[in-house]
């Protein structure tokens, strides 16, 4: 994974505050502040989980691409299988695993598409590789060989040798909005913290329990 941009957040809170929290933003911001410190590869890396039509779940791991009160970003092609999963059932869960930290967050919420000025300002700072790239992949769907690949991303670095590329209609941005978040800290002999806060939705205020590990 590659092609990481900084990513803007509110301020956070100091690690030592982590039970004392009563806002998870806030908190998940210092912890991700902490990650990206002490992860040597892409603390930003996240498993998505979406659902397919059978209701059978799939996991796959994505970037984060930004965060505020109004949720967590990543990007995709609609048209994958993921994009399809998450226009049929506009719900999704995210987890971070920050192993040199020992910690882990989860959320479960909601999802929505990014307005389009934001898709277009994100991809516009994408590597040219990756523009063209995001083009030449049908992502998800059969692939007849490598070298078909290659000759796509060929064609069309031709289409776009000059000038800015323009973002494909089908690479869009998603956000999750979280109604639940869990954070996870490892503690000697399995006596781990873990601290859940939860909200009916989106506009409604949260409410903290402490959970058996």
């Amino acid at each position: 994974m590659s092609n990481t941009a900084p990513i803007e957040h509110p301020g956070w809170l100091r690690s030592g505050d982590f039970t004392e929290a009563d806002e998870p933003l806030r908190l998940f911001a210092a912890w991700f502040e902490d990650a990206r410190k002490a992860e040597p590869v892409d603390p930003e890396a996240m498993a998505l989980a979406t659902v397919d039509a059978e209701g059978l779940p799939n996991v796959r791991m994505v970037l984060l691409k930004g965060f505020d009160e109004r949720g967590f970003v990543f990007y995709s092609n609609d048209e994958s299988r993921k994009g399809g999963e998450l226009a049929r059932n506009p719900k999704a869960g995210l987890a971070f695993h920050w192993k040199s930290l020992k910690r882990q967050v989860r959320l479960r919420g909601t999802v929505s598409a990014v307005s389009d000025a934001e898709a277009d300002a994100y991809f516009a700072s994408r590597p040219r590789s990756s523009q063209i790239g995001a083009w030449a992949s049908r992502q998800s769907r059969a692939l007849e060989s490598r070298l078909a690949f290659e000759k796509a991303i060929a064609l069309h670095a031709a289409k776009y040798a000059i000038g800015t590329v323009p973002r494909p209609p089908f690479w869009v941005g998603y956000r999750v909005t979280p109604t639940a978040m869990e954070f996870w800290h490892d503690r000697p002999y399995r006596l781990h913290d873990r601290i859940e806060f939860r909200r009916p939705d989106a506009g409604a205020p949260w409410t903290k329990a402490r959970l058996f590990p």
